[in-house]
């Protein structure tokens, strides 16, 4: 199978669709109201994206899902960043769906994978901690196991997505060893666990959860005891083109947006566009779109095409988590000062290209793995 940019006829039916159901669904006042919330959503736009499948986008047909490629799912999550649309689809549909898919029972497949397709169940992952870091070594919470059950103790922080899910996907350790990590599948709402929401205008919608002598049950363990990094890892990797499909929309947005103002603004008789300061400026945005772009798709095909794709996820990762941030940075210099305003739809990617720059995480992380991947 050659690499091919281009969209097949399937998918230029689900970008179409998803760019009228942003358009229609969550316009610029939903957007800052939604980003205000701690769920990002609300039941309506949950259950019309659950009624138009993209729930269950990347989910197998056997657990309820369509069991479409990565690719398709990441023309959907380029739509959805247009908005840029919050709401944990990515957390729930595309990242934890993947965990399950890679490393959970084939009892908590058939049993929580078409719930999360039809909206019924929220999942996330709730993995990095104080020290925050997406090594497992930087793992600290612990899991006792006490007969059949295990005690779960320890602080969770800037779990994305927290308190819109029904479940969260706890990583602990369950040995000495650095590797050795254990997730488990545990309902949101179980004694001993705390949910709040950090604070900080770019902080997004990111939680602390702190888990108090939490008691589950062995069934909530996902794969072997002391063998979830591996799944973890595998799972993370699919998942990171997607994210980073959802910021080549939002470089998209911007660009248009910052493109579009030099061509109407005009300063000392003159459009902005025709001055080459600004001409620079939106080059250079459309410069690190083009990178975030392709580098995203070369990603997403390598994971559909089972290559290997582990130099790629690093690059696209590192790529696209700068290309945002540079690319909002870039247009708040071309718009300026009202573009700093909470109603401006350029502050909802300012938020947005902050929160999700660490997340998974940041350029510097995935060019160190980079070179560890190269040598």
């Amino acid at each position: 199978m050659k690499l091919d940019l281009s969209l097949n006829e399937s998918e230029k039916i689900l970008k179409k669709t998803a760019s009228d159901f942003v358009k229609d669904n969550v316009p610029k006042l939903v957007v800052q109201k939604l980003q205000e919330t701690d769920t990002g959503t609300t039941p309506d736009i949950w259950r019309k994206m659950a009624d138009l499948g993209w729930l269950g986008i990347i989910i197998p047909e056997k657990y309820g899902g369509h069991g479409l490629t990565l690719q398709n799912a990441g023309v959907l999550m380029e739509a959805l960043g247009m908005g840029p649309v919050p709401g944990p689809f990515f957390s729930s549909s595309v990242l934890a769906s993947q965990i399950i898919l890679e490393g959970g029972s084939e009892a908590q497949k058939k049993s929580v994978l078409p719930a999360v397709a039809e909206g019924k169940e929220v999942l996330t992952l709730a993995f990095t901690e104080p020290a925050f870091s997406w090594e497992p070594s930087g793992v600290t919470t612990t899991a006792t196991k006490t007969g059949h059950d295990y005690i779960l103790d320890g602080v969770k922080l800037f779990v994305m997505d927290a308190a819109a899910a029904t479940h969260l996907i706890i990583a602990a350790r369950t040995g000495q060893e650095p590797g050795a990590i254990s997730l488990f599948l545990v309902d949101s709402k179980t004694p001993g666990i705390s949910i709040r929401r950090l604070g900080g205008f770019m902080a997004g919608r990111s939680f602390e959860v702190k888990l108090d002598a939490v008691k589950v049950p062995g069934e909530a363990l996902m794969g072997e005891e002391g063998r979830g990094w591996e799944p973890l890892k595998k799972a993370i990797d699919k998942s990171i083109p997607v994210l980073c499909a959802y910021k080549v929309g939002g470089c998209q947005a911007v660009y248009d947006m910052c493109l579009t103002y030099s061509q109407q603004r005009v300063q000392f008789g003159q459009k902005i566009g025709r001055f080459q300061y600004v001409a620079g400026m939106v080059i250079e945005q459309f410069n690190l779109l083009e990178a975030a772009r392709w580098t995203t798709a070369e990603a997403l095909w390598k994971a559909d095409t089972d290559r290997d794709m582990k130099e790629s996820v690093h690059v696209t990762k590192a790529v696209t988590s700068d290309a945002y941030w540079q690319t909002v940075t870039i247009g708040h210099q071309v718009i300026s000062g009202v573009s700093f305003s909470k109603e401006h739809e350029l502050t909802f990617h300012l938020r947005a290209s902050r929160a999700l720059y660490h997340y998974l995480g940041d350029p510097s992380y995935h060019r160190w793995k980079l070179a560890k991947a190269l040598v």
